[in-house]
């Protein structure tokens, strides 16, 4: 008999946010069984959504700071404060994304300035562990905006001070930590970072996601260069090679910065999120996990939401069904790791912009079709 059911699906790209599939979950539940528990984990990817995705699972408040955009203009923006009252959640995207530049895309010119300023009111608020999703970037600066807006000088040959973007990394000559904020020694940074991109190079932050913030053949290649660069002068002034780590690419480097100066760790978005919300205890009792996203295939084992939740229930024996919109070829593979069944939301052949029109409805139903079917057994 279904007693309790862990919802813990990531958003369905271009239609729904991972909060709003957590609450048509549930109704489809409630609707079929509403005596059977549930308890709700919605999962975000890093981007837009990520802080509220964690003040619904663990609750908190926002707190809203102004900030610099990426192009420096003053804008109000947020972060969220969880409930133990020193943990801070950021989604760069509030300060530094690229919805924010509108039409004026340009990496040469953006900066991560602007989420400097969210770290750092974190900090001043008392918090010892920053939680920062790096998704959705408009910058390709290296993170030397969010350096320096946390205490770090970026210097020319001539000891001035460069333009903290990513076209004034070609003048960076040295940098000074003299006067970086001392909050950051107590505090623990993990940055929530979901792809194994280098710093430069073919696979690096500018040739690999440049053109989407803005930049053509010509800038992308100064962009790289500019990043070769930057890592040269933290190897003269640190001795760290940071060009070939996995995942410095991510956020037009951002995370470089952030390990580098701010001493942040880099870690898978799912494995945050599951510890911070202490997903392993929640399993226990749990009779089944209902996770889900807009598609699942073959590249799925890739770090994708339903295959890292399947990974941790499968380990306490909590079956794991994964409700999609689309099902891809190759899947057979994830049936290895945890998840038990698969179903599609796609009640009916038609293109995808009809489609948005009815998921939500489609998505109810197949819920109640499975809570159905699984109510028959003993899961």
């Amino acid at each position: 008999m279904l007693k309790k059911i862990i919802i813990a699906p990531d958003s369905f790209k271009g239609t729904m946010s991972s909060i709003e599939v957590c609450n048509i979950i549930e109704q489809g539940i409630k609707n079929i069984n509403p005596d059977i528990a549930t308890i709700k984990i919605p999962i975000a990817d890093g981007g837009e959504g990520t802080v509220d995705a964690f003040l619904t699972a663990v609750e908190g408040e926002k707190v809203f700071v102004k900030v610099k955009d990426p192009l420096f203009r003053d804008i109000d923006s947020f972060y969220g404060l969880l409930q133990d009252g020193t943990t801070a959640v950021i989604e760069m995207a509030a300060a530094s994304g690229l919805p924010l530049v509108g039409e004026d895309q340009n990496p040469i010119l953006t900066s991560t300035f602007g989420t400097g300023q969210l770290l750092l009111d974190a900090l001043e608020h008392g918090c010892t562990r920053i939680i920062i999703g790096i998704g959705g970037s408009a910058t390709n600066d290296g993170g030397i905006g969010a350096a320096a807006a946390l205490g770090v000088k970026f210097l020319d040959e001539e000891g001035l001070e460069i333009p903290l973007n990513g076209g004034g990394l070609s003048r960076l000559h040295r940098f000074e930590i003299s006067e970086i904020n001392p909050k950051l020694k107590n505090c623990e940074i993990l940055v929530a970072c979901d792809v194994s991109n280098p710093l430069y190079g073919p696979e690096g932050a500018s040739y690999v996601f440049g053109p989407q913030k803005g930049a053509d053949d010509v800038m992308m290649k100064i962009l790289d260069e500019n990043l070769i660069h930057y890592a040269d002068v933290i190897y003269k002034e640190l001795g760290i090679q940071v060009g070939e780590l996995p995942g410095t690419g991510a956020a037009g480097g951002l995370g470089v910065a952030l390990m580098v100066f701010a001493g942040a760790h880099m870690k898978p978005g799912i494995d945050i999120i599951l510890d911070t919300v202490h997903f392993e205890e929640a399993l226990c009792g749990a009779d089944l996990v209902i996770t889900g996203e807009g598609q699942i295939d073959g590249q799925s084992l890739k770090g994708k939401v339903p295959v890292g939740i399947a990974q941790r229930a499968s380990k306490h024996h909590v079956p794991v069904i994964a409700v999609v919109g689309d099902i891809g070829d190759d899947i057979e593979s994830i049936y290895n790791i945890g998840i038990n069944a698969v179903f599609s939301t796609n009640r009916k052949s038609i293109p995808f912009e009809s489609a948005k029109m009815r998921c939500r409805n489609d998505l109810l139903k197949t819920i109640e079709s499975v809570i159905r079917f699984a109510s028959i057994f003993d899961v």
